[in-house]
């Protein structure tokens, strides 16, 4: 049974979303699923003993996707389609494998998942009709990790192969000898990142993002650079509205190459529930209370997908 606080999570998102969508996720609802392949750096099995660092090359599903709990976003809205977010599926062998979930923003708005709960919920209720002021403007005035994250710019991408994204909390690395280091991981574009005013995504149409991809993946694989900021002694590594000084060092885990476009409503695709937790010898949650909270939202949430979809 989840708990409490994660069906009041589940209720909460569904109302900022305008009610529950069914058969989609209730956040990052629009997304486009791709297939590659993941080469790891010879610091990868230095950092770690996890199977895809030690592989030659692991088989990846990849998700893009837009921020919104609604399935009918577009890429160009101003409101609804930042932050970008992308999940990565390493498939280690049958039914086994470990995921990697990050965003645009290098941030959380929350510490903790009833923190989460507290702004969604002050959020969904400050929509057309609400008091003046709105009930988030008192949450961000007394959280102010909060505050910058919604104030953080979030401009839309000329691509999603153009937009650098974040893992938001940190993870325990552990490597064959036994040594362990905390550290979260962090995507790099090979294509550097390019974005759009206001007016030139304003001209955009609604689905621009992924016929982007497609032309670009007909010149050739779209690839990213996998990185890990290490903390050093004193960083705080429980904390998601923690960042470190970008002065840490950032360690090469390996390159993601993505290849091409695949079909997201196959039926083995529409059952992938990614996963905070990465679940596999080598890496694990460094303590933050919310992975644990994303992780059982994650699997409350795809198991009702997957039953709207098998209807």
């Amino acid at each position: 049974m989840p708990s409490k606080l994660v069906t009041d999570l589940l209720d909460a998102l569904d109302k900022l979303a305008g009610g529950a969508h069914p058969g989609y996720r209730p956040v990052h609802a629009r997304g486009m699923m791709y297939a590659g392949t993941f080469t790891p750096s010879p610091a990868a099995a230095q950092l770690t003993r996890a199977a895809h660092a030690r592989r030659p090359t692991t088989p990846v599903t990849v998700r893009f996707s837009l921020a919104a709990g609604m399935p009918t976003v577009a890429d160009n809205d101003p409101a609804e389609a930042s932050p970008q977010a992308l999940a990565v599926r390493f498939h280690l062998g049958d039914h086994v494998h470990t995921d990697i979930i990050a965003h645009s923003v290098d941030a959380f708005p929350a510490r903790t998942g009833e923190e989460f709960l507290a702004f969604i919920r002050a959020a969904a209720a400050s929509g057309p009709g609400a008091p003046t002021p709105p009930p988030i403007m008192a949450f961000l005035a007394t959280h102010p990790a909060a505050k910058a994250f919604v104030e953080a710019p979030k401009p839309i991408p000329t691509s999603f192969a153009r937009q650098a994204y974040f893992a938001i909390t940190a993870f325990k690395f552990t490597s064959a000898a036994g040594q362990s280091r905390f550290g979260r991981f962090r995507f790099r574009p090979d294509a550097g990142t390019e974005f759009l005013t206001s007016a030139q995504a304003a001209a955009k149409p609604a689905d621009f993002l992924a016929a982007e991809m497609s032309e670009r993946l007909a010149a050739g694989p779209v690839r990213f650079r996998i990185l890990v900021q290490m903390a050093e002694s004193g960083d705080v590594v429980t904390d998601s509205t923690v960042n470190w000084p970008e002065s840490r060092e950032l360690v090469e885990f390996g390159t993601l190459a993505i290849t091409e476009r695949v079909d997201e409503l196959a039926p083995e695709r529409r059952k992938i529930i990614f996963d905070p937790l990465p679940r596999v010898d080598g890496i694990d949650s460094a303590g933050d209370p919310l992975t644990d909270v994303r992780s059982d939202l994650y699997l409350v949430s795809g198991r009702r997908r997957r039953a709207a979809a098998a209807k």
